[in-house]
């Protein structure tokens, strides 16, 4: 028996998917750094890139060991450091917690469907090192406030338990729906807090795209980020609460590309695959019949959308493979 096992299916996939999301937030965070005007942002910044620069080499290295083929993913190619900024007012820090959001998500998930120990390890240490990141952009973002909080609502005193199954009900237009539930609020808001800087992040990529097809698909995808954005903020005006705005990152006037519009497309696709795991949560926490019914609508638009991207990548033959079994003839 080796003294380390080989690297299972699962763990072959997820550190090729690792590799991809890494390589593209360096890519970003090389133009984020260099265009960056606040030093506490730029602190920020750069220790997470110092942080997570060694472990896209770790993978490196085991696909080495293992007899594994090397991702290519994202280069020096597919960064232009010297264009002028594409957007401005905290947009770097709101773009890095967003990543660091997916980022946690996805290490729990690559470390449940990992076994080998130097592999556990690998995506624990990348989990600390996540959530470290998230709450200093989160504190950050507050400090300057650029984003504001989840709205604040006056709560029932008392447990009580549903006694009529009226408590699910919200599809019928005739019948008065109940008050939402702070689960479902919570699920709603966070879905309007990160669809706005979805916004806001593919405007940018639809000003600056350099293939016309690439650019009429980012603008698509403004549309449907503002559509989800209107939909979730009507159940809260429906129920009379407050949608805090989102004060920071705006886009700036400027055209010339810094990203590649191969990064561009894989960056939307993981925030849509991200969109659609958030809508799934929230459809299986919400009990009011008519939430659900909305995220389902949604989530079929986005997959829709996302489908849509992989066609354009794969057109330009700039989708990567995920490393193959072999067929049964081979």
């Amino acid at each position: 028996m080796p003294q380390t096992p080989g690297l299972v299916s699962s763990e072959i996939g997820t550190l090729w998917m690792t590799y991809q999301q890494k390589t593209m937030s360096l890519r970003m965070l090389e133009y984020f750094i260099k265009k960056a005007d606040d030093e506490e942002a730029r602190k920020i910044m750069v220790n997470i890139y110092e942080q997570i620069e060694p472990y896209v080499e770790q993978i490196v290295t085991i696909c080495q060991e293992e007899n594994l083929p090397i991702p290519t993913g994202f280069t020096s190619v597919d960064v232009n450091e010297d264009v002028p900024k594409l957007y401005d007012n905290g947009f770097d820090i709101m773009f890095l917690r967003l990543i660091k959001e997916i980022s946690t998500g996805m290490h729990t998930l690559n470390l449940a469907m990992s076994y080998r120990e130097d592999i556990t390890k690998f995506y624990r240490e990348l989990s600390v090192i996540t959530q470290q990141c998230y709450e200093d952009c989160t504190q950050y973002l507050l400090n300057k406030g650029l984003i504001a909080k989840a709205p604040y609502v006056a709560v029932e005193k008392t447990v009580e338990f549903v006694s009529d199954t009226n408590y699910l009900g919200g599809l019928n237009p005739f019948s008065e729906k109940r008050p939402l539930s702070t689960v479902e609020l919570a699920h709603l808001y966070h879905g309007i807090e990160s669809n706005m800087i979805g916004l806001q992040m593919i405007k940018g990529f639809a000003q600056c795209a350099e293939e016309e097809d690439v650019k009429k698909y980012f603008d698509k995808g403004v549309k449907l980020a503002k559509t989800i954005v209107d939909d979730l903020s009507k159940f809260l005006e429906d129920g009379y609460i407050q949608i805090p705005g989102t004060e920071g990152g705006n886009v700036t006037t400027s055209s010339v590309a810094p990203f590649s519009d191969k990064l561009m497309l894989y960056c939307v696709s993981l925030f849509s695959g991200f969109s659609i795991g958030g809508n799934s949560l929230g459809t299986s926490f919400s009990l009011r019949n008519d939430i659900p019914a909305r995220l389902s609508f949604l989530m079929k638009d986005i997959y829709t959308y996302a489908h849509e991207g992989a066609k354009i990548m794969i057109k330009y033959g700039w989708m990567e493979e995920s490393p193959q079994t072999f067929k049964k003839n081979q």
